[in-house]
């Protein structure tokens, strides 16, 4: 098997974002510089004996879900089990059952891989004009009960990615994994939401990046903690959708402009 061949199938693969296996013989032919029917008569008539050569260049060619599918799947499980510190390429690979090659072809590394698994498993918010209106509680119940979707979503990574942040704290990675964690264009809605209460005169003159802590800060809390409080003898919590509208009630007393 001529290793351009092989070499030309695997760079496809990574600028693709595909498994080898999923790049059609026409797609490797135009690369290659040569027609579909001279790439297969020097495969012998079908393709694989190219994916056998990129097995064993250190390529898994693919064939069952894609290595960028299973790697994100099990990346995120590692994180949710085993913090951040057990995301290793070769762990990742391991549990993906694919290569360690074939993750740097799909992701370029480890930071890839990472900025990829957030993107999957970040909460969400879907806010729309009629979510924020100008009953503040019902908007910032709506506003908890999506986040608690996202943050109790298995594989649950926020409180890895948590202790990550907080044990270094002034590293730069620190605030790039904040960036790449959270739904940070929602959140600058609920800003600008806030601030519109602000001047409807239903909220108190707060500035915007406190409030907002403020609104967040127990609710992200309440949902990390949970699981030790299940596990805590006469510390029992309330239904996660009954806390979303107490936490709400709570907020709402506090910054509210008569409170």
């Amino acid at each position: 098997m001529p290793a351009d061949l092989v070499d030309v199938a695997i760079q496809a693969s990574a600028d693709l974002g595909k498994d080898v296996a999923e790049v059609s013989v026409v797609e490797i032919a135009r690369r290659a510089g040569i027609s579909r029917t001279t790439l297969l008569r020097r495969l012998g008539g079908t393709r694989g004996p190219l994916d056998d050569a990129v097995r064993a260049a250190g390529v898994d060619p693919g064939g069952q879900p894609p290595v960028r599918q299973r790697a994100i799947e099990a990346g995120g499980r590692l994180v949710a089990e085993q913090g951040l510190g057990a995301l290793t390429l070769e762990a990742v690979a391991s549990a993906a059952d694919c290569s360690v090659y074939s993750l740097y072809a799909v992701f370029g590394g480890r930071l890839g891989l990472l900025q990829a698994i957030f993107k999957r498993y970040r909460p969400t918010l879907d806010l729309d004009d009629a979510s924020l209106g100008p009953d503040l509680t019902a908007a910032v119940t709506e506003i908890y009960r999506q986040l608690a979707r996202g943050l109790t979503r298995e594989p649950a990574i926020m409180p890895a990615v948590l202790a990550a942040i907080l044990t270094h704290p002034h590293d730069p990675a620190a605030a790039e994994m904040i960036t790449g964690i959270l739904p940070l264009s929602p959140l600058f809605r609920v800003r600008d939401w806030l601030v519109i209460q602000i001047h409807a005169g239903r909220i108190r003159d707060i500035p915007s990046v406190l409030l907002l802590q403020q609104m967040i800060a127990p609710l992200v809390v309440h949902v990390l903690l949970r699981p030790f409080a299940a596990r805590t003898p006469r510390l029992e919590a309330p239904e996660l959708d009954r806390a979303c509208v107490i936490l709400a009630e709570n907020f709402v007393r506090a910054v509210a402009a008569d409170g």
